[in-house]
């Protein structure tokens, strides 16, 4: 019954939406004509109970073992488009694209977009709409907080409907302290700013032709005004800063394992965040953990190299990452064999006393023959 009411939900939203948008991009329009959509009671006390309709996608067989992709910001569920072909023969995916994001509806009403919300509503994704009982997630950008904020309520919850099997991370402003935001991310947080924010967004000529992938996210930016969106769903960098801590506090007290892969071109969002992250909150871990680094992938390394993070996915969920005291091994054989755009290994920094069975033959004055 609840497949029918989709159904029908999804053509009525569909045939509005194609009454007052212009797709310039075959690829967006596929990815929407594609979709489903439910709805969402927003848990925001501000928002007063407010309903909003969230655009989703699945894709491959359903028996397949599951995995859930989180989108950021200021982007959507496209952004899995070149990663997910090259999974969907194996695992059943699903992606959503939150409020004020993507297809899904952009309330301009005072509507507040919370990560706390947002994890609520994967929660709900997971349990009501997908109906996921066991599941890896790969979360992104903004999708990391949720998917940090989602991780807490998850461990707190002393019978959850599902288990979380795996945690990905990506490239995010995860740690606000060591980022380096664009002066767009502060302007998008000043209410005096909003309106010339918004103005100067809209005056710029719409992207109809070109790349396609740049055109298929100018398309589905421009759905439902997400020029006006922007703005609102831009604040949760308030929420993130206030938040940041205690949502990576929930890493090392969670049982489930995490692969870490961080593209190193990535300006905004640098190197020193995932080495600060991995080094406090993931490297003493005693469950598995590991750490990757995309050479020549940036901010977006699902867009920029999907080959090798398809490469890590696999590798982690086939449960190929080493133990602890096998790592080193492991460390010089993929070395071996890793090609110049593959994720680079990093290993647990465990700090041990160096003793050479030949340290006698050093003195101040040179070395000496025993």
């Amino acid at each position: 019954m609840r497949y029918f009411f989709s159904l029908f939900f999804m053509f009525a939203i569909q045939a509005y939406a194609a009454d007052d948008f212009v797709f310039y991009s075959d690829l967006a329009k596929d990815w929407y004509q594609s979709g489903d959509y439910f709805e969402w009671t927003s848990t925001t006390v501000n928002n007063n109970n407010a309903k909003v309709d969230v655009f989703y996608r699945t894709f491959g067989n359903r028996s397949n073992p599951k995995l859930l992709l989180i989108h950021g910001f200021p982007t959507s569920s496209f952004d899995y488009q070149a990663l997910i072909p090259l999974l969907v023969d194996d695992y059943f995916i699903a992606t959503l694209d939150f409020p004020g994001s993507g297809f899904s509806e952009k309330p301009l009403d005072g509507f507040s977009y919370m990560l706390e919300d947002n994890a609520r509503l994967v929660d709900y994704f997971v349990r009501e709409i997908v109906e996921f009982e066991d599941f890896a997630m790969f979360t992104h950008d903004r999708g990391v907080s949720i998917g940090l904020a989602f991780l807490g309520h998850y461990l707190d919850n002393p019978a959850p409907d599902y288990t979380l099997n795996y945690h990905f991370l990506s490239n995010s402003g995860m740690y606000l302290p060591l980022a380096n935001l664009l002066p767009f991310q502060l302007a998008v947080l000043d209410p005096a700013r909003e309106a010339q924010v918004v103005a100067a967004r809209k005056a710029q000529p719409r992207l109809t032709e070109g790349d396609p992938i740049a055109v298929a996210n100018a398309d589905i930016f421009k759905f439902n005004d997400g020029d006006s969106a922007i703005v609102q769903v831009g604040k949760y960098l308030l929420e993130r800063g206030e938040n940041e801590t205690r949502w990576l506090e929930n890493l090392p007290r969670s049982p489930v394992p995490v692969a870490y892969l961080w593209g190193l071109l990535d300006v905004v969002n640098p190197i020193r965040i995932p080495n600060y992250v991995w080094l406090n909150y993931l490297n003493e871990r005693e469950v598995e953990s590991s750490f990757w680094i995309l050479p020549t992938a940036g901010h977006y390394p699902q867009r920029d190299n999907p080959e090798e993070v398809a490469k890590v996915i696999r590798l982690a969920l086939s449960g190929d990452v080493p133990l602890l005291e096998d790592e080193n091994a492991f460390m010089r054989q993929y070395a071996s064999e890793r090609e110049a755009e593959d994720a680079i290994y990093v290993g647990r920094s465990v700090p041990r006393k160096m003793e050479f069975p030949w340290s006698d033959m050093y003195t101040p004055e040179g070395y000496v023959t025993p």
